[in-house]
């Protein structure tokens, strides 16, 4: 595993340079993340694929390799999920690891893509101040670009488990997470959705490893409904027009 120390922003540009030397394709790494309690039940378990970009934000997605060669996400729990917004996650159970990388801040890349739906960017609280906390988009959010939220990975395979991440709105407080930790969550939120593992794994093994069969039909029926709701609303639209002539 790649161990480093030193300088934030050192760090974070030598995990960049890493993330480029050992992508296979252009400088992108693919990690599978394990999820359970979705929806807030347990035993309800799904995962995702997240391709990572350095060419996107390179810092960014530098502190990511950090992350993940940390093992930070282990038991990492989604503790600010807004339906049709995003879904934040990012601060350790552990209160001591939270205050280690809360002083391990790293500079703003620029904005080269947009927020939008699968799209992964790390959350701020200024310039130059991001630390481990990031959110997925559930929709596009590209208001957000201007703010200088830049996008750092997509999800790739098993959005439709993302969007089951159970949706606690903003009720858990930052503050008392990073103090407390799990412990807190667990006492007041035990129905969060968390990862319990997050691995880097080859494109196609990734790919290949993460299936949702009973999510993605679920997601399927759900679409077709939707579509032919939004068919019959439009043969009633069509019909009240001709009846109004």
């Amino acid at each position: 595993a790649l161990r480093m120390s030193g300088q934030p922003w050192l760090v974070s540009a030598l995990a960049a340079m890493y993330l480029v030397c050992v992508a296979a394709d252009g400088g992108t790494v693919r990690v599978r993340f394990d999820l359970e309690k979705l929806d807030g039940k347990e035993g309800k378990t799904g995962c995702f694929v997240m391709e990572v970009h350095a060419d996107w934000a390179p810092l960014g997605a530098g502190r990511m390799m950090e992350l993940l060669d940390a093992q930070f996400f282990t038991n990492v729990k989604f503790f600010r999920v807004v339906p049709e917004f995003m879904a934040q996650f990012g601060i350790s159970g552990d209160p001591a690891v939270s205050a280690v990388w809360r002083e391990k801040t790293i500079k703003d890349d620029p904005v080269l893509q947009t927020n939008q739906r699968g799209y992964v960017s790390f959350a701020t609280s200024g310039p130059d101040s991001r630390t481990t906390q990031m959110f997925i988009n559930f929709v596009n959010n590209d208001f957000l670009d201007k703010d200088g939220f830049s996008p750092f990975a997509q999800v790739v395979r098993g959005m439709e488990v993302v969007d089951h991440i159970y949706a606690i709105g903003e009720k858990p407080v930052q503050s008392k997470i990073e103090a407390e930790g799990n412990a807190y969550l667990d006492r007041e939120f035990p129905q969060l959705t968390y990862i319990s593992s997050a691995r880097v794994m080859t494109a196609d093994e990734a790919l290949e490893s993460c299936s949702n069969p009973d999510i993605e039909a679920a997601s399927s029926v759900s679409r077709a409904v939707s579509l032919r709701t939004l068919s019959i609303l439009a043969a009633i639209a069509a019909s009240l027009a001709v009846l109004r002539h």
